[in-house]
């Protein structure tokens, strides 16, 4: 890969590019080699609130609440165009940010971005009100209104994406934004800040607040000034700011973490079901809220299928996220690794058979590693109930489908699940009774901007993606007009 040059980041602030009130900064690392990519200006409560201010003095004047949904739909149609005419560039950037493969950040993050633009676009001029029938001796009608200002709050794993996931369809509803993406990996949000400006998208629209999440986050959850909280992050820091957006009576939608099961019948096609397999949980170095880290094995194929896996994931390629044929890159930092680290040991405390991987990969001075396959835990086990959030798959067997549903459901989290069958009867049988938000059969992360995901229980609630998202940017307003 060519040298990238990454300026230093500034805050975007109604349409200018500023330094934080105090000039303060943080380092932003390339977590392939551990070394400093550049550093960006770190928000204090001061610039949240001229974020908010921003927004809300957008918001106010029509300049975007005020046009025509297909007005704001051509705009976005815009904002698609420019991600993939930039594709080369925005892809190197959150390859070097979060260590993703340079393959899968060209045709998994891009892509779903620029197709969750596209996505919006098209269903901005949908969201029409109806007229109601009543005995009323009036005409009564409904129209759908955007909110407001909207606190994005975005996670390390898959900034450009899950930015878009909640920017698009709040920008579609006419509403306005700021951003606050992780601390870890702001580059991509401050990228799509000069995007949407070429796009046509007016100043103050869109405001991006670069910073730690106790300090500018927080600020941003409890500005009075915001009218809706969307976040994405880990169940414990989501259930503090539901509590604060709570305390407002603010709407909120919360996309959490996960620990999905992912059930192998004795029907299924091993061969395409390993591949699901390893795909479910090596993804993005397993930093997946909606991975696949729990399988879940009939009892008459546990054995083969764990044979297939110990000779399988060894080779699936581990290394440079520069490099075009690398599949797993590193963890995103330091802290994530040192996490996975902790958990593995204690499947080997807890009596676990480590089947393949179990260490780090010493490269370059990178968070690498090795992906991990671990069995012989019992349920109750910590390592199977909590979210890991690393390459780590752990694999039970099961003697009935009543036994693999309850295994599945055994956790507090409900944000994906997976079933691998031939049967379909039982493939819809399965997939009604697992508590998760999304059920993929016989593959794993089918994802469309078209078809919305989201969790029940401690994976949170609310919805991406579909026409669900858009409906949450909005509410509704009754008219009702005497004909007397």
């Amino acid at each position: 890969m060519t040298t990238f040059e990454i300026e230093p980041g500034r805050l975007f602030i109604g349409g200018q590019w500023r330094e934080a009130a105090d000039g303060a900064r943080t380092e932003v690392v390339d977590p392939s080699r551990g070394a400093v990519l550049t550093t960006v200006a770190e928000a204090g409560a001061a610039d949240v609130d001229a974020a908010v201010r921003a927004a809300r003095e957008a918001f106010d004047d029509g300049s975007w609440s005020g046009l025509s949904g297909r007005e704001r739909g051509r705009i976005l149609h815009r904002v698609a165009e420019l991600i993939r005419e930039n594709a080369e560039d925005i892809a190197r950037l959150e390859s070097l940010d979060v260590g993703k493969p340079i393959t899968l950040a060209h045709a998994v993050d891009v892509t779903n971005a620029a197709n969750d633009y596209e996505h919006f676009a098209a269903l901005a001029h949908t969201l029409h009100g109806a007229n109601r029938d009543t005995p009323m001796n009036a005409l009564a009608y409904t129209r759908r209104e955007p909110l407001g200002v909207v606190a994005a709050i975005t996670p390390f794993n898959f900034p450009l994406i899950l930015a878009g996931s909640k920017i698009a369809p709040a920008l579609a509803a006419g509403n306005t934004i700021v951003h606050k993406p992780a601390d870890e990996t702001p580059l991509s949000a401050l990228y799509m800040a000069k995007l949407f400006q070429r796009a046509g998208v007016p100043d103050g629209v869109v405001n991006v607040v670069t910073g730690a999440g106790p300090v500018a986050g927080e600020a941003l959850l409890r500005h009075s000034g915001v009218d809706k909280i969307a976040f994405t992050g880990s169940t414990a820091v989501g259930r503090h700011a539901a509590s604060v957006a709570g305390e407002a009576l603010k709407p909120v939608t919360m996309e959490l973490g996960g620990n999905a099961a992912h059930i192998v019948f004795e029907d299924a096609e091993l061969e395409k079901a390993v591949g699901a397999i390893i795909k479910g949980f090596v993804f993005n170095s397993g930093q997946f809220c909606m991975g696949g880290p729990r399988l879940l094995v009939a009892r008459s194929v546990y054995a083969t299928l764990l044979g297939i896996l110990e000779q399988a994931v060894p080779g699936v390629p581990l290394g440079d996220p520069r490099q075009p044929e690398t599949v797993i890159g590193p963890m995103a930092g330091e802290k994530h690794l040192k996490k996975v680290e902790e958990y593995v040991e204690l499947a080997r405390k807890e009596g676990a058979r480590i089947v393949c991987g179990g260490e780090r990969l010493d490269l370059d001075g990178g968070f690498y590693y090795k992906p991990t396959v671990i069995a012989d835990l019992p349920n109750d086990s910590r390592v199977i109930q909590e979210e890991i959030f690393g390459p780590v798959l752990t694999v039970q067997p099961f003697d009935s489908e009543e036994e693999a549903i309850r295994l599945a459901n055994s956790t507090p989290y409900g944000l994906a699940s997976g079933v691998q069958t031939s049967n379909l009867a039982r493939a819809h049988r399965i997939a009604d009774k697992l508590q998760a938000g999304i059920v993929w059969v016989n593959d794993w992360a089918m994802l469309d901007p078209a078809v919305p995901f989201g969790g029940v229980k401690d994976s949170g609630f609310g919805r991406e993606y579909g026409p669900e998202a858009l409906a949450s940017y909005t509410r509704t307003k009754s008219v009702v007009v005497s004909l007397d």
